[in-house]
């Protein structure tokens, strides 16, 4: 086995454990969680059930992008599949949206109805364990997505990151609930507020993808030193654009050349800086040449 098709099976280990992970903790919670508040009659409680149930749903469309995303490319889609990844994270924030509006309105409605909830230790259980074990998965997905580059498991991370916070939320409001009716509605509209920035962070990152952004500083002195290093000379990388899909990425720039330069050797000089590029930054690039001004020391 190659090294390239070792470290591609390495990184979808990781994304299936993180995954597998995440699909039967959130069922266990999620029983627990809504036994709790269905005992308690408590909207805040059950929301949070709710909102951990989605969270295995949602790694469900994880684990489906990621075995669309292995397929290699066609000749129809020559690109690869890599933007499934994206597309699911888009799904992911969609359904937080529609849990958060639904639970937003509920919390209303129970401060409307001056509705009251009655806690019992079953909940500070509930609320507890899943706190703890919300965070480890959350920290599982973080490192699945580090080790396979998978955006929808960064996205699902932060899923059970905000499961974890709103849990916080209502395990503080059951402590002080016996001193105000109305904390239940409150803690209901504070976990759909929760849920909804979630699902806002994670739209916001699908939607940089899919509009495309120039590289980072950082990462243009990286193609500007391997392209210069490559050619063996100064040749001016600009007008870089690199477009994602998954984990591959395809690049484009434009470069300066001696304008004497023969077209053979400018031929050769491309090819090295594409190869170098290709091997120390896992970048397919297509390079567009163009004359040296005489100026360019002083338009640098």
């Amino acid at each position: 086995m190659s090294k390239i098709a070792k470290k591609k099976e390495n990184e979808n280990f990781s994304a299936y454990v993180s995954i597998w992970v995440s699909i039967i903790g959130n069922i266990a919670l999620f029983v627990l969680k809504l036994l709790a508040g269905i005992v308690s009659h408590s909207v805040a409680v059950i929301a949070d059930a709710w909102h951990t149930m989605s969270d295995s749903i949602s790694s469900l469309i994880v684990l489906v992008s990621v075995k669309i995303t292995e397929k290699r490319p066609t000749k129809k889609f020559p690109f690869g599949f890599g933007r499934a990844d994206t597309i699911a994270s888009g799904i992911l924030s969609i359904m937080l949206v529609v849990i958060s509006i639904e639970f937003m309105i509920k919390g209303v409605e129970k401060l409307v109805d001056k509705e009251t909830a009655t806690y019992g230790t079953i909940v500070y259980v509930a609320m507890g364990l899943t706190i703890v074990f919300k965070e480890i998965m959350a920290q599982i997905s973080i490192w699945g997505a580090k080790k396979s580059g998978k955006k929808s498991l960064k996205a699902d991370a932060w899923h059970h990151r905000s499961d974890a916070i709103s849990s916080v939320v209502i395990l503080i409001g059951v402590f002080i609930s016996k001193y105000f009716w109305w904390i239940d509605g409150v803690l209901g509209i504070a976990v759909a507020l929760i849920i909804g920035f979630t699902a806002y962070e994670i739209m916001k990152d699908v939607a940089k993808s899919f509009i495309g952004e120039s590289p980072e500083a950082e990462l243009q002195q990286k193609i500007i030193k391997v392209a210069n290093e490559a050619a063996n000379m100064q040749i001016y990388p600009h007008h870089i654009h690199l477009h994602s899909y998954g984990n591959h990425h395809e690049l484009t720039m434009h470069i300066y050349l001696p304008p004497n330069l023969e077209l053979h050797l400018a031929h050769d000089l491309t090819d090295a800086v594409e190869e170098a590029l290709k091997t120390k930054l896992q970048m397919v690039a297509t390079i567009h040449i163009e004359p040296k001004p005489e100026n360019l020391k002083i338009m640098q």
